[in-house]
């Protein structure tokens, strides 16, 4: 090969690698924001990352846009290893027309969906974008329909990791919200569908950017983002720490870690942690933390709806999904954000192999005119869906309360829950027993001397006689009743039988989730 060959192949490389030029790197620094290549080198295990069409250009003509192709189109597209595992990635070049997608932009990014899949390894990607390419019309929109289209073929096959960690507006947003997880960066990240000045000229509300689509009010008001980070390195860093939970691929299992922590482990903290008190509250991040391998849990939505946690953990070295209320909020009621947060959460698990592992303790559904209004019973509804529809191992513990229809809907063995549990204190009934008293015994407390009195012995006689789980247990409704010191070890040995489960369904092309 000539020397004035290999020559321009270095010329190009470089003219690819520098982005938009010094200037707007140094802009991009300025803002507390990496480049595309720096988050890339950060992302891949060092020395892993091969790039894909480097030296794509746009075809435009218009504008101006003909005396400017830049090399890569304002993306970088290509597959590493993280962790050793195969995954592949794009990251938008804010430095390089914006980051805004064209034509040649878009095509870069379906060719990495349609690798991905062909491969079955994790796709993530780095969202950094001024939006579509107004220079390049209708060329722009079939860009992100195209794009659009792999995220949905996507869906449920391999995992997929959206990061914001710029701007991310219009119809930008609907890839993130259509992948199964979306990270959002600090005092960077934008997402919204139209901006500030737009809502301001068409509703007259005033809004800053940060308030109408910021991290902090996607991650706890909108339910948008599932994690946020303080910058682009401690985003990235929790991509590597979600995809060491992840499988490659729905056709393979989540990668096993052996355990240090004793399967049979118990912790007697855990006999004394429920307060006597049934309305006292107690962390049930605590009770999940002293069962999974090495207290290690990564929730997901922590901001949103945080009266049900959500998150991933080890068991046995097994990775599991856990779901669970937090009495510490709303004494774990379920509402509308809580049990939308649940069902996705599970149909992701689901998709991907995931053992569920679910903690209930929960007085029922939030009552009220604006839960009913906002469609409580849809929402509420996609929950039972959820785990009827979901054909891994499910096994289920009732700490303390679990009545009315959300003891159905906590993965109970109506709902065909493989292994159903429930802590020696746990109550189980249609309803509290001070409503249930009020209602079965009225007339007897209208005729008391002392309504009071009577009541709280008819309270203490229902939750004796009615809400106790050996009821339950004598059905068959529980496969067991245990010392919640020995739950991590029962749940080990049960997680162990279910290993191989393999459920048949009635054919269907899909079933129509109450969305």
């Amino acid at each position: 090969m000539s020397e004035s060959a290999l020559t321009r192949l270095e010329e190009k490389e470089v003219q690819a690698h520098q982005g938009g030029g010094p200037e707007r790197v140094k802009r991009q620094h300025d803002r507390g924001k990496m480049t595309a290549r720096e988050r890339l080198e950060i992302l891949f295990d060092p020395g892993t990352f091969f790039e894909l069409d480097a030296f794509r250009a746009h075809r435009a003509t218009g504008f101006g846009l003909e005396r400017k192709r830049p090399l890569g189109d304002g993306v970088v597209t290509g597959w590493g290893e993280v962790e050793g595992r195969l995954t592949y990635a794009f990251a938008q070049d804010f430095t390089v027309l914006g980051g805004s997608v064209g034509e040649a932009h878009g095509a870069k990014i379906c060719k990495l969906f349609d690798l991905a899949l062909e491969s079955g390894a994790p796709l993530v990607g780095l969202n950094d974008s001024g939006g579509a390419r107004i220079q390049e019309g209708v060329d722009a929109l079939a860009a992100y329909g195209e794009i659009f289209y792999r995220n949905v073929l996507a869906s449920g096959v391999i995992p997929q990791i959206s990061v914001i960690m710029g701007p991310c507006a219009g119809g930008a947003v609907y890839s993130p919200a259509i992948t199964d997880f979306t990270l959002m960066v600090d005092g960077t990240a934008r997402m919204f569908i139209t901006g500030p000045d737009v809502v301001r000229a068409v509703t007259h509300e005033e809004v800053t950017a940060e308030e109408l689509g910021g991290a902090g009010v996607h991650h706890t008001r909108s339910g948008v983002a599932h994690f946020t980070a303080a910058d682009d390195a401690a985003a990235l860093a929790l991509v590597r720490r979600l995809l060491s939970y992840l499988p490659a691929n729905n056709a393979e299992d989540p990668p096993y870690r052996p355990p240090v922590d004793s399967p049979g482990r118990a912790d007697e903290t855990l006999d004394r942690l429920v307060p006597d008190d049934p309305a006292q509250g107690y962390d049930m991040r605590e009770v999940v933390r002293r069962i999974v391998d090495d207290g290690e849990f990564l929730e997901i939505q922590e901001g949103f709806a945080p009266n049900l946690i959500v998150g991933l953990a080890r068991l046995s070295g097994h990775v599991v999904g856990v779901v669970a209320q937090q009495p510490m909020v709303l004494a774990g009621v379920l509402d509308i954000d809580g049990a939308e947060k649940g069902a996705r959460f599970i149909r992701f698990c689901d998709c991907f192999n995931i053992p569920l592992v679910t903690f209930t303790d929960t007085p029922g559904f939030l009552p009220g005119v604006a839960q009913e209004h906002g469609g409580i019973i849809r929402h509420g509804a996609k929950m039972i869906y959820a785990y009827a529809e979901a054909t891994v191992p499910k096994l289920s513990v009732i700490t303390r309360k679990a009545y009315g229809g959300a003891y159905i809907v906590m993965s109970s063995k109506h709902l065909r829950g493989d292994v159903c549990l429930a802590w020696p204190g746990a109550e189980i009934a249609v309803m509290g027993p001070e409503g249930a008293v009020n209602v079965v015994f009225r007339k007897e407390l209208a005729a008391a001397e002392d309504p009071e009195k009577e009541r709280r012995r008819l309270v203490k006689a229902y939750r004796e006689e009615f809400a106790n789980p050996y009821v339950a247990a004598a059905r068959g409704y529980l496969d067991g009743i245990i010392r919640p010191s020995q739950t991590r070890a029962v749940l080990s040995r049960s997680l162990e039988a279910l290993r191989g489960k393999r459920v048949r369904r009635p054919p269907r092309k899909h079933g129509n989730i109450p969305l």
